[in-house]
């Protein structure tokens, strides 16, 4: 479930905890009132009812009705509407996918300040999803939603730096942000300090710190994490050699698909 204000998620729904997070189910009759509000111009009830026949909260899901709802709220200029109605474009959620008019929606609400739009935008500017590649603006729109703490904003940024797209090159300020992200426990932040470490870039050279932030990582999941902790037990790097548990981590990320780690697999059991 999206973000939701705490005074909507105590005033409707059943209250629930996922991963630590609030979250709601809306009713069928919270459905009903959102009804009535959006029926009367409420913005934000206009945008909470297409969340509703998006996921079917309270009603039988509906994608193009949740289009036609967030249209309503996001045209009235509200931002979190104009945010899920760009996600809908750029997913083909309920409407034809059409990467152009994603980022019209994205801009909208990146503009108002809303930071998983200026995230998305400036992700748009780095591929060149339904605009011109553009590293510069990329940077731009990352920064601003990285200076709100939008986690992946925080490590791209990190990225943009480290790789020097779009920005002076400049490992040190790469782990500045990547710190950032790693304060709210990312695990892709926490895998890239382990590569500067591992590297040597933006910090002295350490493998021990490597294999720490890898293994914070990879305990969450992240298959790159499991890859190069696997990585380092294969060849010993920051800690002891040990082939079996080079073998457990690569198993791990190439579950997840990760194709190096598969390839690596293949080179471990000749080595054993």
């Amino acid at each position: 479930m999206r973000g939701l204000s705490m005074k909507r998620i105590f005033l409707f729904g059943f209250l629930f905890f996922v991963s630590n997070v609030f979250a709601v189910i809306y009713t069928p009759a919270d459905v009903a009132e959102f009804r009535k509000a959006a029926a009367r111009g409420d913005a934000e009830a206009q945008c909470e009812l297409g969340v509703c026949y998006e996921y079917g909260f309270g009603v039988q899901e509906d994608l193009k009705q949740a289009v036609v709802w967030y249209r309503k709220a996001a045209e009235q200029g509200y931002a979190e509407a104009q945010l899920y109605l760009a996600h809908c474009y750029y997913k083909g959620i309920g409407v034809q996918k059409d990467l152009k008019q994603a980022v019209v929606w994205y801009r909208k609400a990146a503009e108002q300040g809303e930071k998983e739009a200026q995230y998305n935008l400036g992700l748009c500017y780095y591929n060149g999803f339904g605009v011109q590649k553009d590293l510069k603006q990329a940077v731009h729109w990352y920064r601003k939603a990285a200076e709100q703490n939008e986690v992946d904003a925080l490590c791209n940024l990190g990225n943009c730096y480290y790789n020097g797209h779009g920005v002076q090159k400049n490992p040190e300020k790469a782990v500045f942000w990547y710190r950032k992200g790693i304060e709210q426990r990312y695990p892709r932040a926490q895998c890239n300090l382990g590569i500067c470490y591992h590297n040597g870039e933006g910090v002295e050279k350490d493998l021990k710190q490597a294999v720490y932030w890898y293994r914070e990582a990879a305990e969450q999941g992240y298959a790159d994490a499991q890859f190069y902790l696997g990585f380092c037990y294969a060849y010993g790097y920051g800690v002891e050699k040990d082939l079996k548990q080079a073998v457990v981590w690569y198993h791990k990320a190439a579950k997840q698909g990760h194709a190096k780690a598969r390839e690596a697999l293949k080179r471990v059991s000749v080595l054993r």
